[in-house]
């Protein structure tokens, strides 16, 4: 079993950056790919991005291409999410996933692709 823990949200004023860690700890040779997702107030959960955990090869949501990065670092079991240029929209809680499974060649974009999540963090963009 995998543990995912995040942090790194908090309030931001649009235009600004912020990034989000995952730590990861439990049987974390075995994951595959991770993910970011987040849930806006009133609306579902939505995958955000994604990266594979040993070749790093990255897909990501179209609204955030070009202002959000995915990254991983192997050596201490972290994934980090840097988001820049924040918008109003961007507000959410963020959440970190891992997954075992393959799904593609540039990781998984569906929530029931993922099998361990973490509580996930606040991010709120004012205007």
């Amino acid at each position: 079993q995998v543990q995912l823990v995040e942090s790194g949200g908090g309030l931001v004023q649009a235009g600004g950056s912020l990034r989000l860690s995952c730590a990861i700890s439990g049987r974390t040779f075995s994951s595959y790919a991770m993910g970011w997702f987040r849930q806006a107030p009133g609306k579902e959960r939505v995958f955000v991005a994604t990266i594979t955990w040993s070749a790093g090869t990255t897909y990501y949501l179209g609204s955030v291409k070009g202002r959000f990065t995915i990254s991983r670092d192997n050596a201490n079991n972290t994934m980090y999410l840097q988001m820049n240029s924040l918008k109003p929209e961007d507000t959410a809680v963020y959440y970190c996933a891992s997954t075992t499974q393959y799904c593609s060649g540039y990781g998984c974009y569906a929530e029931y692709e993922y099998n361990s999540w973490g509580q996930g963090t606040r991010v709120t963009v004012s205007a």
